[in-house]
């Protein structure tokens, strides 16, 4: 159940230019939240909120982190908080991954945006691979390339997956292709942030018929073989 309210702002930083990292303090939220949910933060003077996936929960300290990029002058409002700031927002919201007990193997793939939290994924004992398009940073090439080469190595029990659309398209053919399961993280504009409206439909299909989804209610985690990818 998503809770509503002003919380503090305990820690802020600035992790690469226009991107932003806050640990805000809501022990109620941190209690039940889940990896892949996230929370619609207000942004002083706009209406609609704008949507934040939950990166971090630390339930002993009741904390959640959200790290997010200034796209528009919303989340450019919302970067002008601070450390002693209230921050309203509305979590935890969505459906989130599944998470596999301990000894299972999973891998991980993330869009560019991720390149800011390598250190954070090598802390947890990750295996961290980076490619960029150009090569400018770690591997030259598509995260579907590093995914194959894993996968010649050894199968894991689960891929989770987040980034733009062809992205996730051509993951869920190479988890298909190879028997592994995949669930994949929608990156849709939202309003309301809990399906009353219809800004984020998406086409997904299940037993065989199609039909329309909401991101942020059904989602933004889906099995990659429910979610209808474009031609």
């Amino acid at each position: 159940m998503y809770k509503q309210g002003k919380y503090p702002i305990v820690s802020k930083k600035t992790l690469a230019k226009g991107i932003f990292d806050i640990e805000i303090y809501c022990p109620h939220i941190a209690k039940t939240a889940k990896a892949g949910q996230f929370a619609q933060v207000q942004a002083e003077g706009f209406f609609l909120r704008r949507p934040i996936s939950i990166c971090d929960i630390n339930k002993d300290k009741g904390t959640i982190r959200l790290v997010f990029e200034v796209r528009g002058h919303g989340t450019d409002k919302i970067s002008e908080l601070n450390k002693g700031d209230l921050v309203d927002i509305i979590a935890p919201l969505g459906n989130g991954f599944k998470v596999l007990e301990k000894g299972k193997k999973a891998v991980c793939i993330r869009n560019a945006a991720a390149v800011i939290l390598q250190e954070d994924f090598k802390a947890m004992g990750c295996d961290v691979q980076l490619c960029t398009d150009d090569g400018s940073a770690g591997r030259k090439g598509f995260v579907t390339d590093a995914l194959l080469d894993v996968l010649k190595s050894e199968k894991p029990d689960i891929v989770y997956a987040c980034g733009p659309m062809i992205m996730l398209k051509n993951i869920t053919k190479i988890c298909e292709e190879n028997g592994i399961y995949c669930q994949v993280s929608l990156e849709q504009r939202m309003a309301c942030g809990v399906g009353a409206c219809l800004v984020c439909v998406c086409r997904t299909v299940k037993d065989g018929q199609e039909f329309n989804s909401h991101v942020c209610k059904d989602g933004p985690v889906f099995d990659s073989e429910e979610v209808v990818f474009d031609e």
